[in-house]
């Protein structure tokens, strides 16, 4: 009977300490990805994802939010916004579109999520943004890394 306790609590103690260390290579992980840029910058350049999420933030996003995505009278500053937002929250705000209303202003940001040049290219555009936001990218066109100087 004795020998059957401490089989058991050998057990419960070995399955202990690999979910401890499970946890810990785990959160080690999401520490990685979180690490992770999700923009391609080399020598100034941008890779093709970047230079893509440049675009069509051209063609959806800049007549709110202006030529450097650093806002407008009527829409916030971009590269302010998401030094403080995560990825899916841009996403979302992006896709479903925001009302913020005090008695000084009233901000709407229309929902893309029927546009396809926007759903379809989500992750570009919020590569090219966040580089904005991280200080990587300067204002104005980006050149595309394998582009010639001439």
């Amino acid at each position: 009977m004795n020998c059957d306790r401490v089989s058991r609590f050998a057990l419960a103690a070995a399955l202990s300490l690999g979910f401890v260390s499970l946890a810990a290579l785990t959160s080690n992980c999401a520490a990685r990805a979180d690490d992770t840029k999700p923009y391609v910058i080399e020598n100034g350049r941008v890779d093709k994802h970047v230079f893509n999420g440049y675009r069509r933030y051209g063609d959806n996003c800049l007549r709110c939010h202006g030529p450097n995505a650093t806002g407008s009278s009527y829409a916030p500053d971009l590269t302010d916004s998401l030094k403080h937002m995560t990825k899916e929250q841009v996403e979302e705000t992006i896709i479903n579109g925001r009302m913020d209303v005090n008695t000084a202003n009233q901000n709407v940001m229309p929902a893309l999520g029927t546009n396809p040049d926007v759903v379809e290219n989500l992750d570009d555009i919020y590569a090219y943004l966040k580089a904005r936001s991280d200080g990587a990218l300067g204002p104005g066109r980006p050149k595309q890394i394998g582009d010639d100087d001439n």
